[in-house]
């Protein structure tokens, strides 16, 4: 699969929006190839995972966060779902999966209805090897400060308002993929 000409199709235009999309997707890809390096024993589908990592926004574009380019009418924690479905429409599934669940470190059903979130009352959080690994990495960037990278103690404070399970799940990554 060409990413590229997926994101080109989504984004023609080389704007703002555009320019900071790639530059994080690119930060995670990287950090995700890293992890495959380091962790051959994990035998993680390395090309999938650099796919997925530079897919996982797609869906960015139809939300509503000007801070970040975004102009669209969407509540922001829909991205995931709005990316896995172009994703799904385009013919991968797999990519989809993982726009879907990088959300936080995944978000269960009871959290969805606990927290009236504007989503489908289902799982999304990450199961193979290679979701866990983008959602992960996805922690370590954020788009509204593009050019800090956070260590994994920072990363795990700020999911700390998300709830302690999170922080948890995040740490046994950090040993995992580090």
């Amino acid at each position: 699969m060409d990413y590229k000409i997926l994101i080109d199709k989504y984004y023609p235009e080389d704007d703002d929006l555009k320019a900071l999309l790639m530059k994080h997707s690119r930060q995670v890809a990287d950090k995700c190839i890293l992890a495959c390096e380091r962790h051959p024993e994990l035998q993680l589908d390395r090309a999938f995972v650099e796919e997925a990592a530079m897919l996982h926004d797609i869906g960015i574009r139809w939300c509503h966060a000007p801070g970040i380019f975004c102009e669209g009418e969407e509540p922001y924690i829909r991205h995931g779902l709005i990316g896995g479905e172009i994703l799904r429409k385009e013919g991968f599934p797999q990519h989809a999966r993982v726009c879907e669940r990088h959300t936080g470190t995944g978000l269960t059903r009871e959290q969805i209805i606990r927290q009236n979130l504007p989503l489908p009352e289902e799982d999304f959080t990450p199961e193979t090897l290679e979701e866990q690994l983008v959602c992960y990495a996805d922690k370590f960037f954020s788009k509204s400060h593009p050019d800090r990278v956070l260590s994994v103690a920072d990363a795990a404070r700020s999911l700390e308002k998300f709830g302690l399970e999170g922080v948890e799940k995040f740490l046994e990554w950090a040993k995992k993929f580090e």
